[in-house]
Order: C-alpha cells, then structure tokens, then sequence
C-alpha cells in the first residue's frame, strides 16, 4: 500500500477477556483516520497568498479604484453631491485623490528600488602597528627569510611605490621562523572587521538586530567557520540573517559584495544590508626570495570598511548617496589575463602572491572600457577613486584617460597614509574626500577596483546631500 493510502487509516488492538478469566481474545480495529487538514495542503502558498491580499497596496488601490469608479457612477446617475453640499465639489476632489493613489501605487510598485548607502567606516588600526619604510627594511632583514639580494629589491620598491611612513602592517609577519597559521590570520581579520563595524553602528546608531543581510569579502583568508559566521557570532545578529561570504576574487570583491547586497535588498527591502570588505595581511605575506611574490609584501596593509546599506525609501533622508551604476568585468578567458596575479608556491613550497609583468597593462584596458561606458550613461564624474596600487599604476591611469591631479588626488594621499588595502581601497579614498568637504550634493563619485583573473569593477554613487568631516573619519 502507498504511503499516502496508509495514512488514511489507523489501527487499535481491543484487548476482550471471558468470564471466568481463563482465556484472552484480541481483536484489531481499523478505521479512517482524522484528516490532517494543514498537512494535506501547501500551507506556505496559502500564507503568501494570503500575504498577497492584506498587502497594504493592493487595499489601497483597490480603495481608490472604488472611489473613482463612485465618483464617475454618481455623475452618470446625475446624483450631484452639490446636493448635499453646495459649497464643496467633493466628486472632482474624491477623483483626484484616487487618481494620485493609483499613480503613487504605479510609482512605487513598478519603479526599480534605489539602494542607498546610509553611512561607511574605514578601520584605522593602532598607532603601534605602523610600520615605516626603513623599519620595514630593518624588520625584513632581522627576520633572516629574505636575502640581501631580495632585501635590495624590496627597498628599491619601497621607495618609488607611493606609500609613506605611516601605514599599518602585522608585526607578526616580521618574527624569525614566522609561519602562515589560521590563528594569527583570524585574530587580523577579526580586529579589522570588528574596529570598522562598531564604528559604523556607533555612527548610525543602529543595532545588530536590525541587519538582516551580511555580506563579507577577504581575497585569501577563507576559514571554517567563515569570516562572517565570526561577525554574526561577536554581534549576535539574528538569527534570520542572510548570510554570504566571498573569497578568492582579490581587490575586487568589495565591488561585487555591494552588488550582492542590493540584489538581497529587493528580496528583503524592509531590513538593512551590511557589508564587510578587508584583507588578511598575514596570509598574504611572502618569505621567500622570488621576486614576482615580493612586490605585494611591499604594498599591501592592514585595513577594512564597513558599509551600511537599505532599499527603503524612508531611508533616503538619513543617507549619504544613492547608488546609480554597477558595471563588472572580467577577462579571466585570456590566458595572459588569468594568470596575471595568482597565489602559488615557490620552488620550496613557500606561498606567495604571484604578480605579472602584463598586469598594468591589463588594467588600463579595462579603466578606459569602464570610463567610456559609464560617462556615456552617467554624464560627467566629478570625483574618481581608484583603487590605491601602486605610484606607477595610478600615474598610468591618469595619463591614459588624460584624468587631472584632483581626479588623483584621493587615491594617492590613501596610498601614501594607509598603502594599498585590497578591497578597501576605495573606501579610503571616500572618506579622505568627505574629509575634504568635496563632495556636494548631486555629485557622482566613481570607485574603480582590480582583482585577480583580471577582473574590473565599478561603482557610481550619487550625493544625496552636501558630505563634509565627520567625527570618526580615518584621516582625522
């Protein structure tokens, strides 16, 4: 028998005794089962179409449909409400108010849902994490991994790289006999992404419980649990939250986690998105002598951001800009372009960051791709920020697209404070312009960033009103 078919029916033993108690009989009683109502149904379409219909839309404009259809019966009827009241032409105002609900329906119904970035904070670690140049070389040199030769290599990078004496690197890395371990990289993760995100709920006083989307990237640091399984665990967010963790697409990854976030927006528009972008240093850092794998030891730096994101159009007047464009590509089917930037091993077996001779070059192809298309949608860009590199990268760029030094300026002054921060880059640069008080209302800002494989991705964010200093900007 079927399985539905047995569920039909039940069984009971009767248990039945003779008088004189010598001999026991049993008998098995079967009959129909109650019907289990709510299992027999799909009780989850009955709630979404139940949903559907006290959807407080769909009563309002059934509501203005019928005072229209009232309005226009009554004037055929030729029942006047001037009858009633003389003094007042009810029918006309009556028509006008359900004409402006069903548009405002329409409006809010059919229209695209904005996304809106309320606020952002960028970590700005310790001051006994910095490290300078000449430090660094000093700190290389006693750690005894590196020879005098890729010492020399090094600091010949150092000096012509754009970055000064201030930014912030992992001590640790520089210890005799250091190893990658999952320890020290979880502990730099963890004082990263926690110091962004408490100043950013310090900043827009909203509390964990109210995020119901996280989204978190770091290129190389991919662990068990996850990085942002460690976020929802130190803010004890809901338990509900949608939660997404992206690795392995480098500098890039905090673009697509943006746009990750506004697609989860349109399904869960009555929540806020939060999203993390950083980079684990220590699993990063190379200790062996080739000189491919040398050149990111030289640039990358300890940094995260936070940003908080909503689709609600209540929020529109807490919020600093609107995003308008998203644009992402990626030349990962080109040989030359996929093995541009890559984690490998060394003839030890010494992991590092592999680093391309083609790698500017494919660059620039795809910045004055991005540039093209973006200015044809969106008209003229009044501040630019590209992802922080290196000095060469960034005087490349701005050559090319024939760019001028104030369109530069936010990505070298980063470079030159914090280095380059992976994914963060670009957030840097925001707050250095904010800091600024460059950016006014209705100005677009074009944040441009890089990843492995290569892949390019873009970012154009409208002002929603005139940003100056705020009290925890990193460049205080």
């Amino acid at each position: 028998m079927a399985r539905d078919e047995k569920k039909q029916f039940s069984a009971e033993i009767v248990k039945s005794s003779s008088l004189d108690d010598r001999s026991t009989h049993f008998s098995v009683k079967v009959q129909l089962a109650p019907r289990d109502f709510l299992g027999s149904i799909r009780l989850k379409y009955v709630k979404l179409g139940y949903s559907y219909l006290i959807c407080p839309r769909l009563c309002l404009l059934i509501a203005s449909i019928l005072v229209v259809s009232l309005s226009t019966s009554v004037e055929l009827g030729k029942l006047k409400w001037e009858n009633f009241c003389p003094q007042f032409d009810l029918m006309d105002g009556l028509f006008l108010v359900g004409l402006l609900v069903v548009i405002m329906y329409v409006y809010l119904d059919l229209t695209p849902k904005p996304t809106y970035l309320l606020d952002f904070a960028c970590y700005r670690p310790p001051n006994d994490l910095k490290v300078s140049k000449d430090e660094f070389i000093e700190l290389a040199r006693k750690s005894g991994n590196f020879s005098e030769a890729s010492i020399e290599f090094q600091q010949r990078i150092l000096k012509s790289c754009g970055i000064g004496n201030e930014s912030y690197m992992p001590r640790v890395v520089f210890r005799p006999g250091y190893k990658i371990t999952l320890s020290d990289g979880r502990e730099e993760a963890a004082t990263v992404m926690f110091g962004a995100i408490n100043e950013l709920l310090a900043a827009t006083k909203i509390k964990p419980k109210d995020i119901g989307i996280l989204v978190v990237n770091c290129g190389v640091l991919n662990t068990t649990p996850s990085l942002s399984s460690m976020v929802i665990n130190h803010f004890k967010l809901r338990n509900d939250v949608q939660s997404f963790n992206l690795g392995g697409m480098g500098c890039a990854a905090g673009i697509v986690a943006i746009d990750v976030a506004k697609d989860l927006l349109k399904e869960y528009p009555s929540t806020y998105a939060l999203v993390v972008s950083t980079e684990a240093v220590s699993f990063t850092w190379y200790k062996g002598n080739d000189r491919d794998k040398l050149i990111s030891n030289c640039f990358l730096r300890m940094g995260a951001a936070a940003m908080l994101l909503s689709s609600s159009r209540l929020h529109r007047w807490q919020a600093k800009y609107e995003l308008r464009q998203i644009l992402q590509t990626h030349q990962g089917r080109q040989d030359t372009s996929f093995r541009s930037m890559r984690i490998v091993e060394d003839a030890k077996g010494t992991q590092g960051v592999s680093i391309n001779r083609n790698l500017v070059e494919a660059f620039l192809s795809c910045v004055s791709w991005h540039l093209k298309i973006l200015t044809n949608k969106t008209g003229l860009l009044e501040h630019i920020c590209v992802m922080a590199m290196s000095k060469k990268v960034l005087n490349e760029i701005e050559r090319k697209l024939e760019l001028t030094e104030d369109h530069m300026e936010a990505s070298r002054r980063t470079l030159e404070r914090f280095g380059n921060t992976s994914s963060s880059s670009t957030w840097y640069e925001m707050a250095y312009l904010e800091s600024s008080a460059k950016i006014k209302n209705s100005h677009r800002i074009w944040q441009i960033s890089f990843g492995s494989r290569i892949k390019c991705d873009s970012l154009i964010w409208k002002a929603l009103k005139n940003v100056g200093r705020t009290n925890r900007s990193p460049w205080n």
